[in-house]
């Protein structure tokens, strides 16, 4: 059953559940579409987007990208340029990396090398992911600008997946409905004007990828015409194909539309084809992006159908938190900043590879995704119950890359295997020092695991799971190294910590990996007892004698040892993230208990001295998380609704100086913390909103 499918039976289920779920679905719908976007102008930055998780179309004001060159991005998009020519660098197995002393021995790590500096950047930069071109309107030759349009209007329809456009030139009205096909890499187009008799047109154009690490919010070179082919066959009255070829890289966009029309081009010293219809007053257009050619592409009929079943059944199916009934101006933000969150995570992060940072709106990093981050960029698919867009990369994402795992793990001579961070689709992690030593990547498929069995206890959870849990539990209990001086596993050094600001040589034991590592080990032994297995003793040995967190001043300090904890500014930015050991981290289940004064301290002290200011991502969401465990739920919806914490008219969360707009993983956060808010967690179930508020919720389970 396709994952369209599963949603549209989980979609019905719930409608036909009872008279008082279908009255909900109503109330649904109303709090969906109360929030509609609506613009009247093209924003310079972000777009407006259609999608389906895997494929996404960015649009400005005109429902197309005539005047703002936004991204079509997909998941299969890639492109490497080619290798460099220096000798002794001409080859991926040419690059050796370097060598770091680790606990008395050395180990390779894959980090760039001054000696081997073209391909080492090579390897950073490649692949990259490409934008597949631009649509957007032409009039009859005319040179216009936004300011010659009119009456311009737009809204995104959150229910249906429609973009619906209007502006008006030259006094003659265009409309505009712009859908994405929930099941393939289409765009449909549908536009109402006299002026199509009049010379109003398409063009198709293709940018040359760039090698820039942030592209936001354009990607791509539109001036680089010899680096690239593209050709043209009209195969129909009514069909186009156009050939774009970028070294390796070859992918296809077919073109359908209603009437007799006609493609041509490039024009001269371009890669800019037009579109021109004889239809006197309505063009149906579709255009399918695909790695092949497709000679069989779905109708406009069927995509818009498609997308407003496939829209209504993620809005009815899972969970949901309704707060209209607060005329609180917080809870009307905090309800847009969900809605919105929900569309744009369905469309930018439900992949079959992990999300990436700006999804599918931009370029961050190459393109690249971060295997740290995928626990916030998609466990919030299973927390509001949308498991089939979770099951779209997990635990398949892991299991295609766990053999490229396991090498790195065994060529740095360790057992099992080590996740990467900077990841391509292949599996292969970018060079990077911090690439290479920052570790809380690790116990992510032990959070992923445990979560779906909660919600799906059976023999299948288990055996999918259970390769990846075993060969991460190995590598995990690889990595601890055993002091002989103190008793302990340390973790470290060499590496990172979450704030990844720290010096990797003195790094040592730092809080959250020290409790995350307890918790992977606490999953991994529950996972083998579930099938009647042993339990490996290297585990629990390990998971035993884990070093203590190390507390300072009556806090947790962000590693062992670690001077001027809260008297040295350098230790007090990035990432908090002692306080997610108590707030995206449930207690430990095994080993000495948290100290609940140590615990409040902490807060208190990340409140009062953090430098929020600096922070970029998910802080807030983590901190909020931990007020609402030490039962502060006023103080969790500050840290939501921080200033800096911002979400722009369209929900997409900013990025801020030191990473792209939009920054996805602050939507996957909100999102997971009001899972939290709405479900509770273990031993504390049920709704955690401030006093006074009137909150209706349906659909979550507790957090861990």
């Amino acid at each position: 059953m396709t994952t369209t499918s599963i949603m549209h039976v989980l979609g019905l289920l719930l409608l036909l559940t009872s008279l008082a779920e279908a009255v909900s679905v109503c109330q649904r719908r109303k709090v969906v579409r109360s929030f509609n976007v609506r613009r009247n102008a093209s924003s310079t930055s972000i777009p407006l987007q259609v999608g389906n998780g895997n494929f996404a179309f960015g649009a400005d004001v005109t429902g197309l990208q005539t005047f703002q060159p936004y991204n079509i991005l997909s998941t299969w998009g890639w492109h490497n340029f080619s290798l460099p020519t220096t000798p002794g660098q001409t080859s991926i197995d040419d690059f050796t990396g370097l060598q770091w002393w680790t606990h008395d021995r050395l180990v390779t790590y894959n980090q760039p090398n001054p000696a081997q500096n073209d391909i080492s950047t090579w390897l950073i930069q490649n692949p990259q992911r490409i934008n597949l071109g631009n649509v957007g309107f032409t009039f009859g030759g005319a040179n216009v600008t936004e300011t010659d349009l009119q009456k311009k209007a737009q809204e995104l329809d959150l229910w249906s997946g429609k973009l619906l456009s209007s502006f008006v030139y030259n006094g003659t009205t265009v409309d505009v409905e712009t859908w994405a096909d929930p099941d393939s890499d289409t765009i449909a187009i549908v536009v109402d004007s006299n002026l199509l008799k009049a010379g109003l047109g398409l063009f198709f154009d293709f940018p040359f990828p760039d090698r820039n690490k942030f592209n936001a919010p354009f990607v791509g070179v539109w001036n680089n015409t010899e680096g690239h082919t593209t050709s043209l066959e009209q195969t129909s009255p009514s069909s186009a194909t156009i050939r774009h070829h970028l070294g390796q890289t070859t992918y296809y966009v077919t073109i359908n539309w209603n009437g007799h029309g006609t493609v041509s081009g490039p024009a001269p010293g371009t890669h800019r084809y037009f579109f021109t219809t004889t239809e006197p007053k309505k063009l149906h257009l579709t255009a399918t992006f695909s790695p092949a050619p497709e000679p069989k592409t779905s109708t406009l009929e069927k995509i818009i159908g498609t997308s407003r079943n496939w829209w209504a059944s993620f809005w009815s199916s899972g969970a949901f938190i309704d707060l209209s009934a607060n005329k609180s101006p917080d809870a009307t933000e905090l309800q847009r900043r969900t809605i919105l969150s929900q569309y744009l995570l369905a469309i930018n992060s439900a992949s079959n590879n992990p999300p990436q940072e700006s999804g599918l709106v931009n370029n961050g990093w190459y393109g690249k995704f971060h295997l740290e981050m995928n626990l916030w960029n998609s466990l919030p698919f299973a927390r509001w119950g949308h498991f089939p867009l979770l099951w779209r990369s997990l635990p398949g994402m892991y299991s295609r890359f766990l053999q490229s795992s396991l090498d790195r793990a065994h060529q740095q001579g360790y057992e099992g295997a080590r996740w990467g961070k900077m990841t391509d689709p292949t599996g292969r992690s970018a060079p990077g020092e911090i690439n290479s030593l920052v570790i809380w990547q690790q116990p992510h498929p032990m959070y992923f695991a445990e979560t779906e069995y909660r919600i799906f206890p059976n023999s299948t959870t288990l055996e999918r799971w259970d390769d990846i849990l075993t060969a991460t539990a190995d590598f995990m209990a690889s990595f601890a190294f055993y002091n002989a001086s103190t008793g302990v596993y340390d973790l470290g050094p060499p590496m990172y910590p979450v704030s990844e600001n720290t010096n990797p040589n003195a790094t040592i034991n730092p809080t959250f990996e020290l409790a995350y590592w307890r918790f992977g080990f606490d999953v991994a032994a529950r996972w083998k007892a579930r099938q009647n297995l042993s339990v490996p003793t290297k585990w629990l040995t390990v998971r035993d004698h884990l070093a203590p967190l190390p507390v300072v001043d009556g806090t947790y300090a962000v590693y062992e040892g670690i001077p001027g904890m809260w008297t040295d500014n350098a230790t007090t930015n990035d990432h908090p993230a002692m306080a997610g050991i108590y707030g995206l981290l449930p207690p430990p289940a095994s080993g000495p208990p948290l100290d609940e004064n140590v615990l409040r301290k902490t807060a208190g002290k990340i409140k009062e001295l953090w430098a929020l200011e600096e922070s970029y991502g998910w802080d807030f969401a983590m901190l909020a998380m931990n007020s609402l465990r030490l039962g502060d739920a006023e103080q969790a919806i500050e840290y939501l609704l921080d200033p800096i914490f911002q979400f722009d008219d369209a929900g997409y969360p900013v990025g801020g100086s030191r990473v792209p707009t939009p920054y996805f993983p602050n939507s996957a956060s909100l999102l997971l913390a009001m899972a939290m808010m709405a479900g509770g967690w273990d031993g504390a179930e049920g709704k955690h909103f401030p006093k006074g508020w009137e909150v209706g919720v349906e659909g979550f389970t507790p957090s861990m």
